[in-house]
């Protein structure tokens, strides 16, 4: 196997800033394809990932990205899916087995097989080689893990769709946010702005569940119906019964127990933000009104495809700032001061 070396943004270890660098790509197998990727969704798991805040250890230096959205520009012998100039996007995950039960339901996410799914960066793929992301100029990867961007969405606001829209669609779609159902969204950031969105569009009652009343204009113009402060003690007793389901897209500790007390009889809370430590749940928060606390991770290729084809005819891209690479040091920093809205996006012509 041969390889071809691009430029990337890495961390070079651990919560050391990320800098350029020249990384391999392998040569296109028959069923691969060459994209070259234009834009690069900035996701709070890369950092995460690179400051080692997940557990031990790690594949560095870490090229992250995992809201990959670029062109096709080469394509392997035996390709069927895609042409030369498609617009494709790559989200969490570049391979799994294939054949364990999940991967043949289209639950490639959840897959059981020996290596589970492959991350598309700091993970080790079939071939024993170190998968690097999307903050690079070109990736290769297998057509049957890409997915077509609808003409309808602009390449940059597209990108976060990979991780953040499908992680809030995927939930908001099993749970069958639609008409007549209440939902709503804990944390307004690049996670949940696209949760508003999304069950927006799906037909939903959408409430914002948010710390404070900073962005309560932005949550009603993303299109919720209702926006909350969670520090005012009050809330929680107005709204006590009231969701048929919550999403929870907070990577910090909340108190559980008190959010599952706004769900009605057989309401779920859905929980997608990946805090580092346990979260306490008592039993009597979910015991009456035969409540469900549950997780979910991402989707399975076909539904991050029905996502894209969803947000494409609704016109949902994210709320984005484009930034150069040069930028992406600070703008780590600026997520973990909730300072953006909603999305970092790399520009990855600048890398």
């Amino acid at each position: 196997m041969t390889h071809t070396s691009v430029s990337a943004y890495a961390a070079p270890a651990p919560k050391a800033p990320l800098e350029r660098i020249t990384i391999p790509r392998r040569e296109l197998g028959s069923h691969d394809i060459l994209i070259e990727i234009k834009y690069a969704g900035i996701c709070h798991s890369d950092i995460h990932t690179v400051r080692a805040e997940w557990g031990d250890g790690g594949n560095f230096p870490i090229v992250p990205g995992h809201e990959i959205a670029g062109v096709v520009a080469e394509v392997g012998a035996e390709v069927t899916r895609y042409r030369t100039g498609d617009r494709v996007g790559v989200g969490c995950f570049v391979d799994s087995c294939r054949e364990c039960d999940n991967c043949r339901a289209g639950l490639q996410q959840y897959c059981t097989g020996e290596l589970g799914n492959v991350g598309t960066y700091n993970a080790t793929g079939r071939d024993g080689e170190t998968t690097h992301g999307g903050y690079s100029t070109h990736l290769v990867v297998d057509e049957n893990y890409a997915l077509r961007i609808p003409d309808s969405l602009p390449l940059d606001a597209a990108a976060p769709l990979l991780c953040a829209g499908i992680t809030l669609y995927s939930p908001l779609a099993h749970w069958k946010a639609g008409p007549g159902k209440k939902v709503a969204v804990v944390g307004l950031g690049g996670l949940g702005h696209m949760g508003v969105k999304i069950a927006h569009a799906m037909g939903a009652e959408v409430t914002v569940l948010s710390q404070s009343l900073r962005k309560k204009d932005d949550g009603l113009r993303l299109g919720a119906d209702h926006y909350y402060a969670t520090s005012d003690p009050a809330t929680f007793e107005q709204l006590a019964g009231t969701f048929d389901l919550i999403v929870n897209t907070v990577s910090a500790n909340l108190d559980l127990n008190a959010y599952l007390g706004l769900l009605r009889t057989d309401g779920t809370l859905v929980q997608v933000g990946a805090p580092g430590h346990p979260l306490p749940v008592a039993a009597f928060a979910l015991i009456p009104g035969r409540k469900s606390l549950a997780g979910s991770m991402i989707g399975g290729i076909p539904e991050t495809q029905e996502m894209l084809d969803f947000c494409g005819e609704h016109g949902l891209g994210a709320d984005i700032e484009v930034i150069s690479a040069e930028q992406i040091n600070e703008a780590y920093e600026r997520v973990l001061a909730s300072d953006v809205r909603y999305r970092f996006v790399i520009d990855a012509s600048t890398i």
